[in-house]
């Protein structure tokens, strides 16, 4: 079963194909016009997908066409009586399926020097393949397709486990003005107010506390490339997908922002493609650096498998 840090370089190496293929922005608007398009849900819970899972999903859509939101494992299909389509010749095998990621929190019993037995809790990525409803037959499943009724819309919700883990690193937060931004002279976020925002908060939220995480008062990352600014931003973007799939934030539909963002700096790096590695390297650090200051928190509902329980199974 791969680890955590295999995990994250699988993401990353999704993130980098689409970025050297071009299977990134300009993304489809028309998903707003149908409830059965637009942002990845699973089919059974019917919660959306969260983390870094949504770009993993809309990068498949774009480049198998797929137009549903909606998406499962093989096995929870054929619960619904529905058949997973056969990989079609020209696709290559193990790509035909999208891998996403769900985190749980291990907990484990140590000893600490005076003897005392304690509780010691991690989180542990595992990796799922989901099918999209378009990649499955079965004429019950229609009312799942695009195009099938009119637009609905959701309400976002706050993210208290996400609050709880940012709260717990103890970083000050500023709220007020239009700007998003960390200060490295008087070590602060500056956040604009939260109404001004959807669910867009918590990504730029995220950007900024892996700034926060590579200052010098932590672990005092330096960018070695000579465009310093564009190292450090991919840095903080990579790092804000990582929280995101761990923390279960649910990446907004405007997930162009983070892709564009990536490519658009990669691009003023003159195409180096291969920093994206070296940054997801300190993303991952920053990562666990902010995660650090609560591993008591509970197991982060990102994705689940078929096992788990009904609330929140593959959500």
């Amino acid at each position: 079963m791969p680890n955590n840090a295999q995990i994250r370089t699988d993401i990353t190496n999704q993130i980098v194909a689409a970025i050297e293929s071009g299977d990134l922005p300009p993304w489809r608007k028309t998903w707003r016009c149908c409830p059965n398009s637009g942002w990845p849900v699973n089919v059974v819970s019917r919660r959306p997908y969260s983390g870094v899972n949504p770009l993993l999903c809309m990068i498949s859509s774009l480049k198998y066409g797929f137009q549903s939101k909606h998406w499962a494992t093989f096995s929870q299909w054929r619960k619904l009586k529905g058949q997973v389509i056969k990989r079609p010749d020209d696709v290559k095998p193990g790509t035909w399926g999208t891998k996403i990621v769900y985190a749980s929190a291990i907990t484990k019993t140590k000893t600490d020097k005076h003897g005392e037995e304690i509780e010691d809790k991690f989180f542990m990525l595992k990796q799922y393949t989901v099918f999209n409803i378009d990649q499955v037959e079965g004429a019950h499943l229609d009312h799942l397709r695009a195009g099938y009724s009119e637009d609905t819309r959701t309400e976002f919700e706050v993210l208290e486990h996400a609050e709880e883990v940012f709260a717990g690193t103890g970083a000050e937060v500023r709220h007020g003005g239009i700007q998003c931004y960390y200060s490295p002279t008087h070590d602060y976020i500056q956040m604009p107010e939260r109404e001004r925002f959807d669910s867009e908060y918590y990504e730029s939220l995220s950007h900024e506390f892996v700034h926060w995480s590579l200052n010098e008062r932590r672990l005092n990352w330096k960018a070695s490339n000579e465009h310093k600014y564009a190292e450090e931003e991919l840095v903080a973007e990579i790092g804000a997908c990582f929280l995101a799939s761990e923390l279960g934030i649910p990446v907004t539909e405007s997930l162009d922002n983070h892709s564009a963002y990536l490519r658009g700096w990669l691009e003023r790096m003159k195409g180096d493609a291969g920093f994206i590695f070296r940054a997801s390297s300190a993303a991952s650090k920053a990562t666990d650096f902010i995660l650090s200051f609560s591993r008591e928190a509970e197991a982060v509902p990102t994705v689940g498998t078929d096992e788990a329980t009904p609330a929140v199974a593959m959500s």
